[in-house]
């Protein structure tokens, strides 16, 4: 294969349209979610993340585990940790079996504002689809993105 070659043109213009299709669906988010709750879409990922672990073994996330999920580098993740525990959103504390390990849990304030921005990061999805959707190139991708999971 070239890079001339029309299957990689075609598989060129598809991550096109799939990177056009995130971009816009996460600026969508990203305004809604900062206009009604003060919250980037990486620090309601990283709250969503956070509220989703649990007791017991393997139930709560090392600070790799966290990055991975919100995608984001451990030193991206470890400052937006800070500036959410800044807040009260987040807390730490040191693993009672690891005293190298570093924890994060959500504190209340931070799932009641989870709780609150939840109904709103959820519709503003809905619309971004709904508007791409609209959209020849994109249609196709928001076709499977809402077929993802879905019983068959």
């Amino acid at each position: 294969m070239t890079a001339t070659d029309p299957a990689l043109t075609a598989l060129a213009q598809r991550w096109c349209a799939l990177s056009l299709l995130h971009g816009r669906i996460e600026a969508h988010i990203e305004r809604a979610l900062e206009s009604g709750h003060g919250l980037s879409v990486r620090e309601y990922s990283l709250l969503d993340v956070l509220s989703r672990q649990h007791s017991g073994p393997g139930g709560h996330l090392q600070m790799k585990q966290v990055a991975d999920a919100v995608v984001l580098s451990q030193s991206a993740t470890t400052r937006l940790v800070t500036r959410l525990e800044d807040r009260g959103l987040l807390t730490r504390y040191l693993c009672a079996t690891d005293r190298r390990g570093i924890y994060t849990d959500v504190t209340e304030a931070g799932q009641k504002l989870l709780d609150e921005a939840r109904p709103t990061n959820d519709s503003a999805l809905r619309e971004a689809l709904d508007e791409a959707a609209k959209n020849p190139e994109l249609a196709p991708l928001v076709a499977v993105v809402e077929g993802v999971g879905a019983p068959v």
